[in-house]
């Protein structure tokens, strides 16, 4: 976990947040907000999911295109309930200098989900 953190998860987000910050701005602060977390849920998270499963898969040893079957759409529809309402207070209220933190913070709980949905399967 900590080296796809380190390496690959907190690089990839440090520069979307700053492409996000620089590149979307629409007519009001709480369009700007909803656009840049429409942005996050569809573009970034799926990325990022299949990267992850695909990385801890590789890690572990075992087959990446046979987690990602049994684990992705599961895990892409669970992150859609929880991490929009996460990105939209972290675009609102916190500096961009710290948003990786409050994500890495919040994905302490949301990697372990993820490890009991991938036992369970």
């Amino acid at each position: 976990m900590a080296l796809y953190g380190g390496l690959i998860f907190g690089p990839a987000a440090t520069q979307w947040y700053s492409f996000l910050q620089k590149y979307i701005h629409v007519r009001s602060q709480n369009a700007t907000i909803a656009a840049r977390v429409l942005a996050d849920q569809v573009v970034f998270a799926p990325c990022n999911m299949a990267l992850f499963l695909s990385s801890m898969s590789i890690m572990e040893g075992s087959d990446p295109k046979e987690k990602l079957e049994k684990t992705y759409l599961p895990g892409l529809k669970a992150n859609w309930v929880l991490w929009p309402a996460v990105q939209a207070v972290n675009f609102k209220l916190v500096p961009l200098e710290h948003r990786v933190l409050v994500v890495n913070i919040v994905s302490l709980g949301w990697n372990c989900f993820l490890s009991w949905l991938n036992s369970s399967k």
